[in-house]
């Protein structure tokens, strides 16, 4: 399973008709939401706005006006063969004037969606854990050294030492008798060395 390290864009023509493709990482539904209305408003008057996406528990696509399975699909089928997640491909497409047929749009969308996949940054992705966790300072340097193999998004300092932290539940066990654990949600987090 892998996703991306952020966005990037990728432009082409075919037959006048000019196909322009955005990947973006996503976490949720509310953020393709989030993404197809900036791109709308960036992209204005473009004639479809078709996209696919992948979340780990959910996938979706769209046509936007195109015929019927000649975009979304096509999209679809190229993120799943890649084994991306937690991604988001719109192909914007102003239309040239020229109708390529239902085998001219396929063509067209799968090799947009190709070539921004692989003008993107792919990044190896586990099924992982966030967990906020607390222990004394005393300890402090013995969990810094069991946690070098996991992502420290925060430290704060009070009466305590409280991390979030995203790692491995191999990991989380480790160190589960130096520590109090708060909580612990899965989510899907970058490959760990």
């Amino acid at each position: 399973m892998k996703g991306i390290l952020n966005k990037k864009i990728y432009e082409l023509t075919i037959k006048n008709s000019k196909f322009i493709g955005i990947i973006v990482p996503i976490k949720s539904k509310e953020d393709i939401r989030e993404r197809l209305n900036e791109l709308k408003t960036e992209y204005k008057n473009a004639t479809h706005y078709c996209y696919a996406f992948t979340l780990i528990n959910d996938k979706g696509f769209s046509d936007d006006g195109e015929p019927n399975k000649t975009a979304g699909i096509p999209i679809l089928n190229v993120i799943e063969g890649n084994d991306l997640v937690n991604v988001l491909i719109v192909v914007i497409r102003y239309f040239g004037g020229i109708k390529l047929g239902p085998g001219g749009l396929i063509r067209a969308y799968s090799q947009t969606t190709k070539a921004i996949i692989n003008k993107s940054t792919l990044i190896d992705l586990i099924n992982g854990l966030e967990a906020s966790i607390t222990f004394d300072y005393s300890k402090e340097k013995e969990i810094n050294y069991l946690l070098k193999n996991s992502i420290i998004k925060n430290k704060d300092y009070e009466q305590n030492c409280t991390y979030i932290i995203e790692t491995t539940k191999e990991i989380l066990d480790s160190i589960s008798n130096l520590v109090t654990i708060n909580y612990v949600n899965e989510k899907i987090i970058p490959k760990l060395n």
